[in-house]
């Protein structure tokens, strides 16, 4: 189940509406076949090139699950992009999601890349700074992404979603090894239990891979504290430098 836990508080400061783009707020709209939603940052401004956010939303949602993520990461630091997954979600009865079909993986790929052409059409964003980051199979689909164009992406984010299997994920495994991984693990999580995190922990230590593990004590959820950690995160590979203040670092 795709459960996401807001606070009062942080459900008052959401909103549905599509709103001016230089406020640095949130539209939905549709563009050559595939559907998106697109986050500016708060008191965007057009001289900085800022980091890109791509973030695939877990199963049974869609692309406006953006509209509540992103709040919770950083209301400035960040351009953020989310497409549709391509595929009606079974399990839930709604929304979408990403298997791992061939199929799928190619269509995943064409709207992740139309995403970043749109993106760069309306925003100023560092080509150097782009990173994919999903939900439990957004996550898994960000992962298979993110290593097979290493080279695209400054770093992957996987909040609850399990390394892809099947059809040589590692392919590109020189470039691959090299890219930045962060991964956020539910404690009693069903959809991607611990076992399985050990598993893949052996493999990542045996590929040399550069991973960033953190467990929560919760369920097959999204918590605030997750998307805390993946801005903190992100911040430290853009800065290069520990974060301690994120939301005042770009102008």
């Amino acid at each position: 189940m795709n459960r996401f836990h807001l606070t009062p508080a942080q459900a008052a400061a959401e909103t549905h509406e599509p709103l001016h783009l230089e406020h640095g707020l949130l539209r939905e709209s549709h563009r050559r076949g595939f559907h998106y939603s697109l986050f500016a940052p708060l008191h965007y401004e057009r001289n900085y090139a800022y980091p890109l956010v791509v973030w695939l939303h877990g199963p049974g949602d869609d692309e406006r699950q953006l509209q509540r993520v992103m709040p919770l990461v950083s209301m400035r630091n960040f351009v953020s992009i989310g497409p549709r997954g391509p595929r009606p979600c079974a399990a839930s009865g709604t929304g979408f999601t990403w298997s791992q079909c061939e199929a799928d993986v190619t269509a995943a790929e064409g709207s992740v890349f139309d995403c970043l052409e749109v993106a760069r059409e309306k925003f100023s964003v560092a080509p150097h700074r782009i990173f994919l980051a999903g939900y439990q199979a957004g996550g898994t689909m960000a992962f298979r992404l993110g290593l097979k164009y290493p080279r695209k992406f400054a770093g992957i984010l996987s909040l609850g979603g399990p390394f892809p299997t099947g059809n040589c994920p590692l392919v590109y495994f020189d470039q691959a090894r090299q890219l930045p991984l962060f991964i956020a693990h539910s404690r009693h999580s069903e959809f991607y239990p611990v076992e399985t995190t050990c598993q893949e922990l052996r493999l990542f230590h045996t590929a040399g891979m550069h991973v960033t593990l953190r467990q929560y004590p919760c369920g097959d959820e999204l918590n605030a504290q997750m998307l805390h950690d993946m801005n903190v995160w992100i911040m430290e590979l853009v800065t290069g430098i520990p974060t301690t203040q994120t939301e005042s670092l770009s102008p």
